[in-house]
């Protein structure tokens, strides 16, 4: 596996400046958009009306902790562009992701955006060990999903040449590596996984391929992953990370130096780390809920977004900006599987579209061998109880739940009374994975 050093000129100076100048330009920036979200925005007005807060009352950094969060829900109440600070007009994109309603989450992007967010993804593929030139496959889904034009307009902007792949075609995937010999694969960890299996099948070496650096993301993974990828492939596995509200991938990253955390690029994204039941905020390295404030962006711009993602704040290393710990969880009852957002009222709706089942319902994550999997625990109706009827209800939600959310999955539908009830708030979820 080779060694990668990163010298002071391939960065951008902001990298490597000191917090007092990271600070000042934050403020700065800061002070900006929350200007431009009361001016532009209808739903900022009303909300900083509403808590009593101006622009004009942030004097420091700290006093972003007066304004109001936002969180995915304004986003559905507002859907499709209610939030938006500019007239559509101006947006030359828009992505959506799934949400608990069928609708997507729609966030919009000026030229400006655009502009800014191909920089970060460029400045993170460099952290990776990315260098003009390289040849870049994009197995991110394209389309609604941020992950491949995200990765395709910052691998452009670098000045590599993009292979825009997209996801699926694993055959075709391994034949095209082996063919146009990409230098930096850019992919879910769990799909990664999956190409790994298809060079396997194919009887070629991964360790002879021509990938030296993975750049994953859109879902968590965990080291012991990523050790398994590096060995096998004989490359370095770095973690990406963003979220569709705040930009979409390309918030923070690793640097490859290191390993140890991602650097968050604090010039673009204000973070703060909050006590996710209480609101306030916590000092640096306490482990919280990952909220941001966007600093340049023009036509979805955030202010305090919740990320429902547990992580903690710890300072520079292989950077000067602060970096972030591997998720560790969330403060909601989202799940991500192999890439997708998935959310226990979606799998409800779905069984209230089958006669034959009962609301009550509860679902598994496992792990067989390295791919993440769900299982829905679901009762029959009581009248359906007969084999034929139950492998019918089966069969109708694992279509509906393929049609709707996505993903694939395992259904088991059950005698009735047999899911544990709740006297509190029903627990929908059980996680079986290793936690390692």
């Amino acid at each position: 596996m080779l060694d990668f050093v990163t010298r002071p000129q391939d960065l951008d100076p902001i990298e490597i400046a000191s917090r007092d100048e990271i600070s000042a330009l934050q403020f700065h920036r800061m002070k900006r958009s929350l200007k431009h979200c009361y001016e532009n925005s209808p739903f900022y007005r009303q909300r900083f009306d509403e808590h009593g807060v101006h622009p004009e009352d942030l004097k420091t950094l700290s006093d972003l902790s007066k304004f109001p969060f936002t969180t995915k829900t304004d986003l559905r109440d507002t859907y499709p562009f209610g939030m938006f600070a500019v007239p559509r007009e101006q947006l030359v994109r828009i992505h959506g992701s799934s949400g608990t309603t069928g609708k997507p989450t729609v966030v919009g992007y000026t030229k400006h955006d655009i502009d800014v967010w191909a920089d970060v993804v460029a400045r993170s593929i460099r952290a990776s060990g990315g260098r003009p030139g390289d040849i870049v496959h994009v197995a991110y889904g394209y389309g609604l999903f941020t992950g491949g034009l995200g990765a395709h307009y910052g691998a452009e902007r670098l000045g590599c040449t993009v292979v825009p792949i997209s996801g699926g075609m694993t055959e075709r995937q391994v034949t095209l590596m082996n063919d146009f010999k990409p230098r930096i694969i850019m992919v879910t960890p769990s799909y990664m996984l999956s190409i790994l299996d298809e060079f396997r099948r194919q009887g070629i070496d991964p360790r002879e391929s021509s990938i030296e650096v993975g750049i994953f993301g859109a879902e968590p993974w965990t080291n012991a992953m990523r050790s398994e990828i590096e060995q096998a492939f004989n490359m370095h596995a770095v973690d990406i990370y963003g979220l569709s509200e705040v930009m979409g991938p390309g918030v923070a990253n690793e640097c490859v130096e290191t390993k140890d955390g991602l650097h968050v690029w604090e010039d673009h994204f204000y973070p703060e780390i909050i006590d996710p039941v209480t609101g306030a905020v916590l000092p640096d390295g306490e482990l919280g809920e990952l909220v941001f404030t966007t600093l340049t962006k023009e036509g979805l711009p955030m202010v305090r977004y919740r990320t429902r993602d547990l992580t903690r704040l710890l300072p520079g290393t292989a950077r000067s900006m602060r970096r972030i710990e591997k998720i560790t969880g969330r403060s909601d009852d989202m799940i991500i599987l192999r890439g997708v957002n998935v959310f226990p009222t979606q799998i409800e709706e779905q069984i209230l579209k089958c006669g034959g089942l009962a609301p009550h319902f509860q679902i598994e994550l496992t792990r067989a061998g390295r791919m993440d999997n769900m299982i829905v625990h679901v009762e029959c109706a009581a009248d359906s109880t007969d084999a034929a009827a139950r492998a019918q209800s089966a069969k109708e939600l694992a279509h509906h739940i393929k049609s709707v959310v996505g993903i694939s999955t395992k259904i088991e539908v059950q005698d009735p009374t047999s899911i544990a009830r709740s006297e509190g708030k029903a627990k929908r979820v059980v996680d079986n994975r290793p936690k390692t």
